[in-house]
């Protein structure tokens, strides 16, 4: 039963790349804004809730990796941001 939630949710997250990437693609967001780089975050943190559940070490260090990246564009953008209003 668990289990099904979790694919659920895994499914999500991917949909959540799929269109991030998509609306890169599309001109509708660039690789550095806030939407881009939290809807790959989001999509790595619930992919990473369903390996809890179906555990694959190769998926688990890629979303886990991913997260860190996005996390770390994040920074960036509020460091620049916070940057440019001085």
């Amino acid at each position: 039963m668990m289990g099904d939630h979790a694919e659920i949710v895994g499914n999500i997250g991917v949909l959540l790349f799929l269109a991030s990437y998509f609306l890169l693609q599309k001109e509708k967001v660039t690789h550095s804004s806030l939407s881009y780089l939290g809807m790959n975050l989001l999509g790595a943190i619930l992919l990473v809730y369903s390996l809890l559940f179906h555990w694959n070490l190769p998926a688990f260090l890629l979303e886990a990796s991913w997260a860190l990246i996005s996390i770390y564009g994040i920074y960036k953008y509020h460091y620049r941001t916070k940057r440019n209003k001085t």
